[in-house]
């Protein structure tokens, strides 16, 4: 008999707090129902900048009147001129939704870094520089060549700045103008941005393993802090910590230029021969395609020069010179000191030319040698103290470059 008591007992307890339970349910969904959503404190005004566009039209279009456009424009004068404001970018102007009254302006200044104008209690206004927080991805491509690396990756849908900066990473190893063969094989790690969900552009190269005519080629970001001046020390290292930055690019014409046109690179019009005399190497290019300095210099010569028509030598060091011709344009002077990547010139058909071309020549001790099998060793390298750390930090990116190659 008492079992049965306990059981009705228990019974109508449970009841009980069901009740009590589904009543609070309820309640809290009634409440949730009934909460208004949060308020709105600011709305944003953008503006796409047209050609022709100035700061103050700008601003005008955006309901800013003349004297608190001078005052923004005078704010900003000592950490971004917006006076130099670029067409394509967006001008963001953020107002008090209650007061109607600017708060801050936002202007991207390049893909790292935008510039706040932004209001303060006093009602005075402050200019600074804010790093641009992206949302990162991680993503891994591969491929083989039969054309270029610039097809290839086209084929696999890849983001073409994402190529280019590949070929940056490889550009003292590798000519990706005339030295790429079928067959060869690439794969690397990278970052793509995101902001709001929506991708903008390919991030840092962390990883990249590049096997070029059977010769193997591996690099690996590394970032070792400051120097005594505030100044990143970071580049693209080997597994041992060698950079793959040398004296001289592998290229006298860079990647970007002769990709941008969809080719699928350049040709050789005529290689280095030292039994016909033509001890230089001829790069076939459109005429007016930039010609980059392959390394650190000064210019020896700049001007007419006979058969080589437009002319351009700098000398690298006491070893080594490099001689440009045939040149439509020469944008150096004598005795102006250039570094490596700087455009000297433009690929042009002056002199004793038949077509738009780049002679290329590199002199060693005075005498021509062959610039497509010159191989200088590189002088940088992680610090010693790092070394360890960095051959920590690539172990899992080397696992992930070394597995399933591609071939």
């Amino acid at each position: 008999m008492k079992k049965y008591i306990y059981l009705i007992i228990l019974i109508i307890l449970l009841t009980t707090i069901s009740l009590v339970f589904f009543h609070q349910k309820n309640q809290t969904q009634v409440i949730e129902e009934l909460s208004p959503p949060p308020l709105l404190t600011e709305r944003t005004e953008t503006i796409l900048i047209e050609p022709d566009m100035t700061f103050s039209t700008a601003s005008e279009l955006a309901g800013i009147d003349h004297t608190l456009m001078m005052t923004l424009l005078e704010t900003a004068e000592t950490i971004y001129d917006l006076s130099n404001i670029r067409a394509g970018k967006k001008l963001q102007y953020v107002f008090d939704i209650t007061t109607n009254k600017l708060e801050q302006l936002i202007y991207p200044i390049d893909t790292e870094e935008e510039l706040f104008v932004i209001k303060q209690e006093d009602g005075s206004w402050l200019a600074e520089r804010k790093k641009i927080q992206y949302d990162i991805k991680i993503k891994t491509v591969e491929g083989v060549i039969e054309s270029s690396l610039y097809e290839s990756a086209v084929a696999q849908d890849v983001d073409i700045r994402a190529i280019i900066n590949l070929a940056d990473v490889f550009a003292w190893s590798v000519d990706f103008g005339m030295g790429i063969r079928q067959g060869d094989t690439y794969k690397f790690i990278f970052e793509e941005r995101y902001r709001d969900g929506q991708y903008i552009m390919p991030g840092e190269i962390i990883a990249a393993r590049f096997v070029n005519d059977g010769n193997n080629i591996e690099g690996y970001y590394y970032n070792e802090g400051e120097d005594k001046d505030g100044d990143l020390i970071d580049g693209y290292y080997d597994p041992e910590g060698t950079s793959l930055q040398k004296i001289f690019l592998k290229n006298p014409v860079n990647y970007r230029y002769i990709s941008s046109g969809f080719t699928t690179g350049l040709r050789y019009v005529s290689a280095f021969d030292v039994s016909t005399g033509h001890r230089a190497i001829d790069y076939a290019a459109a005429s007016g395609t930039p010609i980059q300095a392959v390394g650190d210099g000064q210019v020896i010569s700049a001007g007419w020069n006979g058969s080589y028509g437009n002319f351009v030598s700098v000398r690298h060091n006491s070893v080594y010179t490099t001689n440009y011709a045939h040149l439509s344009q020469i944008n150096v002077k004598y005795g102006e000191k250039v570094s490596q990547g700087d455009i000297i010139g433009k690929v042009g058909s002056t002199g004793f030319s038949t077509g738009p071309h780049l002679h290329f020549e590199i002199v060693k001790n005075n005498t021509k040698i062959n610039p497509a099998t010159v191989d200088l060793p590189s002088d940088k390298a992680v610090a010693e103290e790092n070394l360890e750390g960095f051959k920590q930090a690539i172990i899992k990116w080397q696992e992930a470059l070394r597995a399933n190659p591609p071939g």
